[in-house]
């Protein structure tokens, strides 16, 4: 597992680094074609050896969670495709989507063992490899997806290169790392560092152990277990859906607070009843805010930098929330060899408090920092129009066409991080104006 996670962050970091360079949908076919080589590696090979290699360098997750490139540079194309007033939602609607998925494929999986395993007398190493060949599978329609993407879906340089003028020279890696501003680069620095420990603590009980307590503890088969937890994912992924209207009231940083903080306190509360059912509440009440900080936090990191950052950004975000999840399994091997699993578990939910109130503590307070940003947006902007405007004579004044070219060539971000509306976008305003004034003269 440890392995597993190490093989994912390498991965993640290069492929999130280079993604808009190389280009967006050239790392989600190279990641899923990885994908589908691990699992047909996982079905069709026995040694040990072969396979640890596969799950390094493939994208397989132990904990049943996003561990590639993929969240990373889905979430910043989404973020360049959508206005900012919609991201909540939008990204609302992705997370249930992906947390329905998940569900949909725990349920099957513990089925479909069942089904091998009890009805056909399958031994359990020959029905888990199906499962890794379904895994590939759904590696080539992934592949399929990708490719029937637009170019839209790629970041487009915002500074044209002026004919004849050339730029020096350099190699492949320097030309194409992405560039942080001096308010970005303390940003990430934060957020890495609070990612690192919310993902260090979750990792302590991640799916794969907390299946394995109720399985080593309470004896569950591996149909119950699978039922079990598409339960858990699906309650999750519909709470999803109310914490982008939590969002819009209180905002992002309220919403991710305190909406995580119960699922945290119930975490540490599984293992403590000798009664199965009564884990199985916890657990289910620990499902329904477990994912509500999920759309809000995605948001948040896609408004709090410039869009150019945006997929770097996410992708350190989600590489430091790999890297000290390495260590977790080993933690939680060692106490469950001592028959002290439980501790995993309540070490789990305390540092999950302890990233809530830090999130809440550094981060509180950045809407008033990002309204003064925003002002400085827009007067910036402003300026850059007016000096266009009188370089042409004056012509393209009052013009909004001329104000969202002169935003586009000059490279200016406006409110929150969002890219300045398209020139279709305003003429459907003013012929939207036109005939209202046809209307109403």
């Amino acid at each position: 597992m440890t392995l597993t996670l190490v093989g994912s962050t390498v991965l993640s970091f290069v492929f999130t680094i280079f993604a808009d360079a190389v280009g967006r949908r050239v790392i989600l076919i190279l990641g899923a074609v990885l994908m589908t080589i691990s699992g047909v590696v996982f079905a069709l090979v026995g040694n040990y050896w072969v396979l640890l290699i596969a799950a390094v360098v493939g994208v397989i997750s132990p904990s049943g969670n996003e561990v590639g490139p993929f969240r990373s540079i889905e979430e910043s194309t989404i973020a360049h495709l959508t206005p900012e007033s919609k991201r909540g939602d939008i990204y609302a609607w992705y997370s249930l989507l992906g947390a329905a998925g998940s569900a949909f494929g725990m349920g099957v999986c513990g089925w479909i063992l069942e089904f091998m395993m009890e009805d056909l007398s399958w031994e359990p190493i020959q029905a888990y490899r199906v499962v890794f060949f379904v895994y590939a599978g759904l590696g080539v329609v992934m592949i399929c997806i990708v490719l029937s993407l637009s170019k839209e879906c790629e970041l487009e340089q915002l500074l044209p290169i002026e004919d004849g003028e050339k730029l020096p020279k350099k190699n492949f890696i320097l030309s194409n790392m992405p560039s942080f501003s001096r308010r970005s680069k303390l940003v990430v620095v934060k957020l890495c560092a609070l990612f690192a420990l919310e993902s260090f603590g979750s990792n302590l009980a991640p799916l794969s152990w907390i299946t394995y307590f109720f399985h080593d503890k309470f004896g569950l088969p591996e149909s119950k277990i699978g039922t079990l937890f598409f339960v858990t994912t699906f309650v999750a992924a519909i709470s999803m859906l109310f914490a982008a209207a939590l969002a819009r009231r209180f905002g992002n940083i309220k919403t991710m607070v305190f909406a995580h903080l119960p699922s945290a306190i119930f975490l540490s509360l599984i293992p403590a009843p000798r009664s199965v059912k009564v884990s199985m509440v916890f657990l289910v009440l620990r499902s329904c805010t477990q994912s509500m900080d999920t759309p809000p936090r995605s948001a948040f990191l896609a408004g709090i930098v410039e869009p150019h950052e945006r997929t770097a950004m996410m992708g350190l975000a989600n590489i430091s929330r790999s890297s000290l999840s390495s260590l977790s399994p080993l933690i939680t091997g060692v106490l469950a060899g001592k028959n002290m699993i439980w501790v995993s578990f309540v070490m789990a939910g305390s540092l999950l408090v302890t990233y809530d109130l830090g999130i809440l503590a550094i981060f509180g307070g950045h809407k008033a920092e990002d309204k003064k940003l925003d002002e400085e947006s827009d007067e910036e902007t402003i300026e850059a129009r007016d000096s266009r405007a009188n370089e042409n004579g004056g012509a393209e004044q009052h013009s909004p066409e001329a104000s969202y070219h002169a935003t586009a060539e000059t490279g200016e971000v406006l409110k929150g991080g969002q890219e300045p509306e398209s020139c279709s976008d305003v003429k459907g305003r003013l012929v939207d104006k036109d005939l209202v004034q046809a209307r109403d003269p």
